[in-house]
């Protein structure tokens, strides 16, 4: 592996540690029998539709016609995609064919996306074994042998309401007259023949312009995807990173000259990448100009001659540049001798060819035989095995032939594993929508997958094992077996969050049979979260009449129409330490697994800390945007998510957010940081100061009599401004937009000229230091206005002060700021901040001069003689940001106030949806990813259940946009040696049973008695019970151990950290495990 991409591979991980939020009700139109029907979709309906021929259904109006996208929707898919994406997708219409498990993946998947209008193509039967791969086919479906696209369709069709949905059922063969493919722009074949598959790829290709195709198939332990988008296919944005600007420390006159970026920042260049240059003093010749790069080291690159250009002086900043790139595909025909593949697996790479020449051969075999090889059989095996040797000598890329993958996948192929048709239909989708939109690079041509890693340690099991017996669970068990499909039901697991993961990882669970209750099996869920719309575009379990209600509730009731067997208990509750008591060692005792679909680290780090503590494995994963990461936690055998740490995230400092912002993420994070100071932590604070105080009155005293009160100037300070009125609310408004985009400026200014120079002789405004400009007021900009009203708004929010439409008009605001007298500025000498490790201070901690004494006093004297210090004048509403509700004008405030200092500073502005990412703090979202990182996890899972050894387990990190998929091993658990044969891993906890009168000294001595080694030091949570060194440390040896720890009466025990003296003297302490002290052993000596 190059280091390029080593680097790139370890930064993604960090990328992707974090990790990931609906209107009323919207109906359902469905056209059954040429007759429109009307209705609601309820949880519990059951469809029955008769085997009738559906024609169109007519969606909502939406984007197809008005290029509106519906941002309550696909805010976070947005961010992902970008609206020329969204909008493609919204003109182009798809074929799918083939409603199996991985078809109807993919349909769900660019359904939810948004694509215009798709047609489900299928002509089987639904079948007992399809309610094992197929999450939208029902028992009823079966017992009424309803055609599989008609059970599907009307359930992929209330995903999303904007998205016209068909379906067709006639024989698709190679006697078929394909003209009918033309009117889309993508087809996609499912459960396909390899002949029938080539036909159609050849007529997609030679189409003017040609048909984007995809070919997909997945045989038990192996899946393929192929891409064909034509001869010549442009992509807009191979990567769809946004490029971000670097500030430039100095640029050589030379050839070629030599760019090196400020403070060391790394620029993420390639060789070839080109940039474009802004703002640079004295070189001015580069401003507006793109220049072709070639890399010489993490913070530089050269860029051609400069020898001609004038002296680089100072500043300026460069971008990279975009730049469309061309893919070309050939057929299929043409691929399957000399294959291009992906390789996703860097330990195994010659696997991809492998599987191509197995799956080739398995194709020969179904053509042969007109069948798959029978389960278990071992004559199918080895016919097989002869076949893909005959196809491996025709190849030109070709690697050794796998027998054992060979004939695991001849025992398999009649199976499926619906994780792998998870994971593999999440990468087909976005290569669906890719092809739809070009946008991201597309795969090119192959990509293979096998999970032989879950069938390798079954290979001894007798053949009756995989043998069908009726049920839904057929697929599953010619792969993994019986006795592996009866560990699965019996599982007792534990998933924290519902969201987008944990709907597809409960999806994952239903067709698995995790769970079952009638094998004493059970799936526990908690998620305290409602369900927005938002939700809907990718939360695939919610539907329109569920927004409002609980994530866990719904999604359980859901996941039961899916499989009715499962047993599940759905929370409310966060998993944190306020719920220790419900999430106790005892729960935790009763699970055999964890699995989070978490959304945040801090959360991540807290479950993986109980599992840890309670030896239970923990199954993670997270995705943003197109990326996504699994990893897999497994007791005594890989290392837990807290033995890893992410950088910190790199903070803002405060002198560049309160005077000196240099990109347009500063001011937006300004804007955000004024609306939480003034409209949710001010009246906070005043609320909370006249709780502490019982009167207006009592408060005047104790001022009186100098004492200190904390907060008590700003409270004072805001009850005498308080308006009463919406006028006042309008002034207010007008005052702050005079300090916050002249006022600031002119002190600015004031205080630092724009020849100031610093010691060393360089200008003190140079980049990344811009000058302000004051701005004039002007009623008649909008950015003005929308910052006038939108402040108002939140000031009346805060005071509760009732307005109107009328109000709100620009002819009422103007004639209120008609008779507005704004001070005349006088200049401060004041100091300004400019140290960047400075931090913000406490204003409510603030030293009050006798001045601003005098003043509160006098202020509060004037407030209770004119009878403004009411009960209802004490209190404030502080608002809580929501960035998803565009009429409250919270956003308003933020993207006009951004934009506004943005001006100020000669910082080009953002639009509103990126401004609304960066102060909302989106985490992008796409569906495809979500299913694969929740497939890839269950297929973990399987190997968790079944024991496996450590180098079965496999951690993933993708990205769909380039698209490159990495499976690397687990990282082993390190063994921490203290001295001679003692060691210990982060799975150890050492147990220590004492009684009432165990003393400090006894707890030392059994410790020393019981593992060889005297601890040094002994502290529980943030508290030392003994550090030798500590005055009075020793007289607590003889304490015990209740006085010392003090546990409330139903504490049965305490987990102590230790540490015990190094070998050589001046060495630090030597950590060591947990040690879990009882206060008591119980009556029959085991463990409490």
């Amino acid at each position: 592996m190059n280091p390029a991409w080593l680097k790139w591979l370890c930064s993604l991980e960090g990328y992707l540690r974090l990790g990931a939020t609906i209107l009323g009700s919207w109906r359902q139109f469905l056209y059954i029998g040429g007759q429109l029907t009307v209705f609601r979709i309820e949880q519990a309906q059951s469809f029955s539709l008769g085997p009738v021929n559906f024609p169109p259904s007519s969606p909502p109006t939406m984007a197809a016609d008005s290029m509106e996208i519906d941002d309550s929707l696909y805010s976070r898919q947005r961010y992902v995609l970008g609206d020329n994406a969204m909008q493609q997708m919204a003109q182009s219409s798809v074929f799918l064919s083939g409603m199996g498990g991985l078809g109807v993946e993919i349909a769900k998947n660019i359904v939810l996306a948004g694509i215009k209008a798709v047609t489900l193509h299928d002509s089987k039967q639904c079948e007992t074994w399809d309610l094992g791969s197929n999450f939208f086919i029902r028992q009823d479906d079966v017992l009424s042998q309803r055609k599989r696209v008609e059970a599907v369709y009307p359930r992929v069709a209330e995903l999303n309401p904007y998205v016209h949905v068909d379906v067709a059922s006639f024989t698709l063969d190679n006697n078929t007259d394909l003209s009918f493919l033309r009117k889309y722009q993508c087809v996609i074949l499912t459960e396909a023949r390899l002949s029938l598959q080539k036909r159609v790829n050849e007529f997609c290709h030679s189409q003017q312009p040609p048909i984007r195709f995809i070919g997909c198939d997945a045989y038990g332990i192996c899946v393929r995807v192929f891409c064909d988008f034509g001869e010549e296919f442009e992509v807009s944005d191979p990567t769809g990173e946004e490029p971000k600007e670097i500030f430039i420390q100095s640029v050589t006159q030379g050839n070629p000259g030599v760019v090196t970026c400020m403070d060391n920042r790394t620029h993420g260049l390639q060789t070839g990448d080109r940039v474009l240059f802004r703002e640079v003093n004295g070189m001015v010749e580069l401003n507006g100009t793109a220049w072709e790069v070639s890399v010489l080291s993490p913070h530089s690159f050269a860029i051609g001659d400069t020898s001609h250009l004038q002296p680089y002086a100072h500043g300026g900043f460069f971008v990279l540049v975009k730049t469309p790139r061309t893919y070309r595909f050939e057929t299929m025909e043409k691929q399957l001798c000399d294959p291009q593949v992906l390789t996703p697996d860097f330990s195994k790479p010659e696997a991809p060819l492998q599987i191509h020449t197995a799956m080739l051969a398995l194709d020969s075999f179904q053509e042969q035989h007109s069948r798959l090889p029978s389960t278990g059989c071992l004559q199918d095996a080895e016919v097989l095995l002869k076949l893909t040797e005959e196809v491996n000598t025709r190849l030109r890329n070709k690697a050794p032939v796998n027998a054992e993958l060979v004939r695991c996948l001849s025992r398999t192929a009649r199976g499926t594993l619906p994780p792998l048709a998870a994971a593999v239909g999440g990468l087909a989708s976005q290569e669906v929508l890719k092809a739809l939109t070009g946008k991201f690079a597309p795969l090119q041509q192959w990509f293979y997958l096998d999970a032989i890693e879950v069938v390798r340690p079954l290979q001894s099991l007798p053949a009756e094992e995989f043998s069908p017996r009726g049920d839904r669970y057929d697929g599953l068990r010619a792969c993994v077996g019986e006795s592996m499909c009866l560990e699965l039901h019996k599982l007792r697991v534990f998933m924290v969050g519902c969201g987008a993961i944990g709907c597809e990882m409960l999806k994952n669970f239903a067709l698995l049979g995790v769970g079952l209750a009638k094998c004493s099996g059970e799936v526990c869920i908690t998620d305290p979260d409602l369900i927005e719309k938002s939700n809907l575009n990718r939360q695939f379990l919610f539907r329109p009449h569920d927004i409002q209600k609980p994530k866990s509730t719904t999604a359980a009731f859901t996941t039961l129409q899916i499989n009715p067997d499962i047993q599940l208990d759905a929370h409310l509750n966060k998993v944190c330490p306020a719920t220790e008591g419900i999430y106790s060692d005892s729960f935790f005792s009763g699970l055999h697994l964890v699995v989070t679909a978490l959304d945040n680290v801090e959360a991540r780090r807290y479950v993986d800390s109980r599992s840890v503590s309670n030896q239970k494995a923990l199954l993670d994963s997270g995705t943003m945007g197109t990326k996504g990461h699994t990893e897999i936690i497994v007791p005594n055998l890989t290392e837990s998510y807290n033995s890893h740490r992410d950088p910190p995230e790199e903070e803002i400092p405060f002198c560049t957010l309160k005077s000196f912002p240099a990109v347009i993420e500063h001011t937006i994070q300004w804007a955000r940081d004024k609306f939480e100071s003034s409209f949710v932590h001010k009246p906070s604070i005043y609320n909370l100061f006249w709780q502490t105080h019982s009167s207006a009155e009592a408060v005047l005293q104790r001022m009186q009599a100098r004492e200190s009160l904390e907060g008590v100037f700003q409270v004072i300070k805001l009850l005498s401004r308080r308006p009463s009125q919406w006028e006042q609310c309008v002034v207010l408004a007008r005052l702050k937009f005079d300090k916050y985009f002249k006022r600031k400026a002119l002190q600015l200014l004031h205080s630092f000229p724009l020849d100031t120079r610093l010691k060393d002789g360089s200008l003190f405004w140079q980049s990344p230091k811009r000058p302000p400009s004051p701005t004039e007021f002007d009623l008649k900009d909008s950015l003005h206005f929308s910052f006038i009203v939108s402040t108002a708004r939140l000031f009346a929010g805060i005071y509760n002060i009732p307005y109107s439409e009328k109000d709100l008009s620009e002819e009422t605001v103007a004639r209120i700021l008609c008779d507005v007298k704004i001070p005349e500025y006088q200049p401060l000498e004041k100091c300004i901040e400019t140290d960047e490790t400075a931090k913000k201070p406490d204003q409510m901690k603030m030293t009050l001069s006798s001045e601003e004494e005098r003043e509160a006093i006098t202020q509060l004297e004037e407030a209770i003689a004119a009878n403004k210090v009411t009960p209802e004048r004490l209190q404030m509403n502080p608002l809580q940001f929501e960035k998803d509700d565009d009429s409250n004008g919270h956003m308003d405030f933020v993207a006009s106030a951004s934009a506004l200092r943005a001006r100020m500073y000669s910082i080009e502005a953002a639009d509103r949806l990126k401004t609304k990412r960066i102060a909302g703090k989106i985490i992008p979202a796409i569906a495809t990813a979500t299913a694969a990182v929740a497939g890839l996890v269950a297929l973990e899972l399987i190997k968790v259940v079944g024991g496996y050894g450590f180098d079965s387990f496999k951690n993933c990190f993708f990205n769909l946009a380039i698209p490159v998929v990495v499976l690397t091993e687990t990282a082993p658990v390190k063994r921490t040696h203290i001295r001679d044969n003692i060691n210990f891993s982060i799975w150890d906890r050492w147990t220590i049973y004492g009684h009432e009168d165990f003393t400090l000294s006894d707890f030392i001595n059994a410790v020393r008695e019981k593992y060889g080694i005297e601890p040094t030091m002994v502290v529980h949570g943030v508290k030392m019970l003994y550090v030798p060194v500590m005055p009075g440390h020793s007289k607590r040896l003889k304490l015990t151990m209740h006085k010392l720890i003090k546990p409330s009466v139903e504490r049965r025990y305490v987990d102590l950290t230790v540490s015990f003296a190094p070998e050589t003297d001046g060495d630090e302490d030597l950590p060591g495990p947990p040690v879990r002290y009882y206060f008591i052993r119980d009556a029959d000596g085991e463990t409490p």
